[in-house]
């Protein structure tokens, strides 16, 4: 079988070795060199896990010290092509293809499709709309051009780098003399330090994505996304979500043409533009180009629901399939699905030690996958979010009715926003633990006002007299057969030491023990033992699409909810 290498294959690059077996070709993946940093090494180690994580069989070789040595090791796999599978793979991929003389890009054109400064520049000179910026080596260099050019909010990022990472926007002279002191002492996305930045002016308007693919210079759109961002307290720019374009508004055929232009600009000849977009009330502007998959480690099969088609797929068919690249080419751009990937923002430095969203997202009607870092009863470190990098996480969202995508986002939005433990717990609740005596106390007069609503369930730690409806521990939920018309949750001391995915579980299940508009009631000593409290378990009612019920008068600190018919 003839080889394709992938350079550095990770995420959504990772489907490159899936699509290559299925066209009965070899994958073989071209594994880079790591920066000698502390982050530069926690980077090699995130993608020698990526690696790990792919279910096939693929050949794997290394860079070399030296340029040429790494060209004799690639020649002896005789490569019908070579695709970055990341970033980082573009320039070497170039490169190889180049000294090889394999379909790709041409060379000259390499610093304007990997560096930020080059690829403005490149517009600039076709005459195309590009953005007014410099890249400095000092804070001396930058306030020079910030006085000159008479700017005022500035956009300021490293030359070479990937996924926001160390972007900032400020909005004064004085946030830019911060984040310049600040990054020229950070690294870039792959862990490499930064000597220079990049600063330009600030472009006001929605983000977009708009990924092509190119054979012999003539360009198809795949996909199109927007995006949305917010920027943290000291200028970060943050991933909260990205969502398809299905259908264009104002200004978005404009976009693509405006795309075009830019990769025939750039001189793309064969395969990807991962081309993010700005649209102000002055047109399209390009933010700047990645000549490789989109990123987001977005599966083959959410792609495929979306538009019938997945990216590295097309990638291959741009080299392998011209007659498949053209007929795509002739198909209106259609798509059979919504979808959306919802980005978990950390609010603050923090050690969590359980990660309940990983147990809920699953629920939701819109639900596909989800990229949750894992974390069990060992504590674990958690950065505030800065960029892709140190988000929490994210999940796939996908469905044919948009309704339903938009609702599960704000759900999560919700979540992130009021009851952040259910993302991330740090598993902390003060609560003392009272007598059983005084829970039964507060707990009886909601039993007495309930039991007019027909057979009920006491899941309860504490067991009271008199109670004509069944009485049983959390422990023996799984022995109960039925449902019933309510139920009313009594746990405190059987919570304590649970961590909150373990609370969160336990909950759902319970909730499953109502019938169809039938009523749950949580008083206040179960949910204030939640890490997130009241607003924690009035996101589960709104996770299994249960109604949260007005408070009556009479009735104080207690959720009602109902399970709708």
């Amino acid at each position: 079988m003839r080889n394709i290498i992938v350079v550095e294959c990770i995420s959504t690059g990772k489907n490159f070795i899936e699509d290559i077996i299925n066209r009965g070709y070899n994958p073989v993946v071209l594994h880079l060199n790591d920066s000698d940093t502390e982050e530069g090494k926690k980077f090699g180690k995130h993608i020698l896990e990526e690696y790990e994580a792919i279910p096939y069989d693929f050949e794997m070789i290394y860079e070399k010290d030296t340029f040429e040595e790494t060209l004799e090791e690639v020649k002896k796999f005789d490569p019908l092509f070579i695709v970055p599978g990341n970033e980082r793979g573009v320039i070497l991929a170039t490169k190889l293809s180049h000294e090889l003389n394999l379909l790709g890009n041409p060379i000259e054109n390499l610093d304007a499709m990997t560096l930020k400064d080059e690829m403005h520049k490149r517009l600039a000179q076709k005459g195309l709309r590009s953005i007014k910026g410099k890249v400095v080596r000092s804070l001396e260099e930058a306030l020079d051009f910030y006085d000159s050019e008479g700017l005022k909010e500035v956009v300021i990022k490293p030359v070479y780098s990937a996924g926001s990472a160390s972007v900032r926007i400020c909005i004064d002279r004085a946030e830019m003399v911060d984040s310049i002191k600040h990054l020229f002492d950070n690294v870039n996305y792959y862990g490499d330090q930064i000597q220079e930045l990049l600063i330009q002016e600030r472009i006001n308007g929605i983000e977009y994505i708009v990924n092509t693919v190119t054979h012999k210079g003539v360009h198809r759109v795949t996909l199109i996304w927007k995006y949305n961002k917010v920027r943290t307290s000291d200028g970060a720019i943050v991933y909260d979500s990205c969502e398809t374009v299905n259908e264009l508004s104002l200004g978005e055929a404009e976009m693509v043409e405006y795309a075009y232009k830019v990769a025939d600009a750039l001189g793309i000849q064969y395969g990807p533009v991962h081309g993010e977009y700005m649209i102000d009330e002055n047109g399209p502007v390009l933010i700047e180009v990645n000549c490789r998959p989109c990123g987001g480690g977005m599966p083959a099969k959410f792609l495929d629901r979306i538009s019938g088609q997945h990216e590295t797929d097309s990638i291959l068919d741009s080299y392998l399939k011209p007659e498949s690249f053209y007929n795509e080419l002739k198909k209106k751009y259609e798509l059979y699905a919504h979808g959306t990937l919802k980005f978990f923002i950390v609010p603050f430095d923090m050690v969590a030690r359980s990660s309940p969203i990983g147990d809920m997202s699953n629920r939701l009607k819109a639900y596909h996958d989800a990229v949750l870092i894992s974390v069990d009863q060992y504590d674990m470190f958690f950065q505030k979010t800065e960029d892709l990098n140190t988000a929490a996480g994210f999940i796939f969202l996908v469905h044919e009715n948009k309704h339903e995508v938009d609702k599960n986002l704000n759900f999560l939005r919700d979540v992130e926003r009021n009851a952040f433990s259910l993302i991330l717990s740090e598993d902390s609740v003060n609560v003392e633990i009272r007598d059983d005596g005084e829970y039964l106390s507060e707990i009886r007069p909601i039993i007495e006002k309930s039991s007019r609503y027909g057979t009920g369930l006491f899941v309860t730690d504490q067991f009271a007299e008199d109670v004509n409806m069944v009485q049983i521990k959390s422990s023996e939920l799984n022995d109960l057969k039925g449902n019933f018309d309510f139920v009313v949750i009594n746990l405190n001391k059987s919570l304590f030491g649970k961590n909150e995915s373990d609370k969160v579980l336990l909950i759902l299940d319970i909730f499953s023990k109502v019938k169809t508009g039938g009523l749950v009631i949580i008083p206040k000593n179960t949910y204030q033992l939640f890490s997130s409290g009241r607003k924690g378990i009035e996101a589960l009612i709104k996770l299994l699409d249960y109604k949260i019920e007005l408070p009556p008068y009479d009735i104080y600190d207690v959720i009602i909810a109902s399970r709708r018919i």
